[in-house]
């Protein structure tokens, strides 16, 4: 996470963009009055909002757990992906 004033932010906002969006980070605006802000590039916003989706549901987050904690102690099973063009 880089932090920037607001300032700075506004005089290097190419690269502040750039830095964020190449390195899937964030960058805080920080205002000397208000509401600090935060800037990410938009696949790294949806990989965080789909997060939010799948545990945002007791059950689903409970799935997902289990299926880490399986990973983790080896007891994952591989498995060939199927080709859904080949008819």
């Amino acid at each position: 996470m880089q932090v920037f004033t607001y300032t700075d932010a506004r005089n290097n906002l190419k690269s502040v963009l750039d830095k964020v969006i190449d390195d899937a980070d964030v960058a805080v605006i920080t205002r000397k009055e208000g509401q600090h802000a935060v800037v990410m590039g938009q696949d790294h916003y949806n990989s965080v909002m789909e997060t939010l989706h799948l545990i945002s549901s007791p059950k689903n987050a409970a799935h997902l757990a289990n299926s880490i904690a399986e990973f983790r102690a080896s007891k994952a099973i591989e498995r060939e992906l199927l080709d859904e063009t080949e008819d």
